[in-house]
């Protein structure tokens, strides 16, 4: 089988328009999603601190555009996303809940809700209600997930999974491996990769 690690936070917006598709794009190609929450700020501060001056002085001109390609993008991805009053957010708790989702085998459908929430009902994903509404959504234990997410394991792997992908050679969310060595970083590489997990799966076949 093919090997396809999806690197992500639910506080970036272009990894929101990768995760809506990356699914499709696995079921096309035949192989499994390895689902790798992260902290992205953790990423920033190792290996992308420009990021932060670049958020708190953006270019003008850069800037109309980039709120122009981000509409697009979502029109084109079909997800709403609007301008969240707490950005960025504080995502260490929602990253924490989704170890426990995955272990839960529902990991996509509370990602999804958390996206939308923050994204498309501009939510404030770092308060424990709004986790525990989202939750709840998809029909989640919330008890079970407010004493899970705490855990030193739990809290291990995010931590983990972070340096991970920094040592890799990652910089940001959404990055995406395929058979360990091949990196993608943005959701606008996932025509790339969809060419890529075919061509790997086809030299399966025929070896």
């Amino acid at each position: 089988m093919t090997k396809f690690e999806f690197f992500f936070d639910v506080s970036s917006p272009w990894t929101y328009l990768a995760f809506s598709q990356v699914e499709d794009v696995a079921a096309r190609c035949g192989v499994e999603i390895i689902w790798k929450p992260i902290l992205v700020g953790g990423v920033f501060n190792s290996v992308n601190e420009t990021v932060y001056e670049q958020r708190a002085n953006p270019h003008p001109v850069k800037g109309r555009y980039y709120v122009k390609d981000l509409r697009d993008w979502a029109q084109f991805c079909d997800v709403k996303i609007g301008n969240p009053p707490v950005f960025p957010v504080r995502a260490v708790n929602i990253m924490r809940a989704c170890f426990v989702a995955l272990d839960a085998g529902c990991l996509p459908a509370f990602a999804k809700a958390a996206f939308e929430a923050y994204w498309g009902d501009l939510k404030d994903i770092s308060q424990p209600e709004e986790i525990a509404a989202i939750a709840e959504s998809v029909g989640f234990d919330v008890r079970h997930l407010a004493e899970a997410m705490q855990s030193d394991d739990v809290k291990a792997r995010l931590r983990d999974n972070t340096e991970e992908l920094i040592a890799r050679g990652g910089f940001g969310s959404p990055t995406m491996f395929i058979n360990e060595s091949d990196m993608y970083f943005g959701n606008d590489r996932l025509v790339l990769v969809e060419a890529a997990l075919m061509a790997a799966q086809n030299q399966k076949v025929q070896a």
